[in-house]
């Protein structure tokens, strides 16, 4: 028994493609594209579909919302295979952003600065945001001055290789700055 409350739980039904085709588009005149500059035009629906039926293939609505809607005369499955790679390239080419921490105390060594230094200039080099914190642990609070002057000595050494977000600022027992490269070389 279904309650008025209760969930489908197969949900709503999916439609099985995302465009209508053929015997689904319910206009009375398309414009046809994509089948050659002098044979585009405005078309009665039915005569469109002659056409795509003549060339074995299927008249799909691109465009509902034009006047009148757009359609194209290919075939479906193939259309569909174009437009996943495509978007499988566009998506293959979009830039990844890439976030390293390197952590400090408050009370950092001059080689421990060095040797984290070299590791932050490796990741600038490679094309990752660098995020830089002074992690201050009990009382360590209180040299907030120290941890703000470390993290700036640690910017102003990679000024050639980025270029800084915010100046450091603190949140809870951390102080941080993020440095953005200034060049991605591959």
């Amino acid at each position: 028994m279904a309650y008025p409350n209760q969930r489908n739980f197969r949900g709503p039904r999916k439609p099985e493609y995302e465009h209508a085709l053929n015997d689904e588009i319910r206009v009375p005149e398309v414009r046809v594209v994509g089948l050659g500059e002098e044979q585009d035009g405005v078309f009665p629906t039915h005569k469109a579909l002659a056409k795509a039926q003549e060339l074995e293939m299927d008249l799909v609505l691109i465009t509902e919302n034009a006047n009148p809607p757009v359609c194209r005369i290919v075939d479906y499955k193939k259309f569909l295979f174009e437009k996943k790679k495509k978007e499988k390239e566009l998506k293959a080419k979009t830039a990844k952003t890439v976030v390293k921490e390197i952590r400090f105390g408050p009370n950092t060594d001059d080689h421990d600065f060095e040797f984290k230094l070299n590791h932050a200039r490796k990741f600038l080099q490679e094309g990752s945001k660098v995020r830089a914190y002074v992690h201050f642990r009990g009382r360590t609070i209180v040299h907030k001055d120290r941890g703000e002057l470390l993290l700036l000595k640690f910017v102003q050494e990679l000024v050639d290789l980025g270029k800084v977000e915010a100046l450091p600022k603190l949140e809870g027992k951390r102080m941080f700055v993020i440095i953005d490269p200034k060049s991605v070389k591959k």
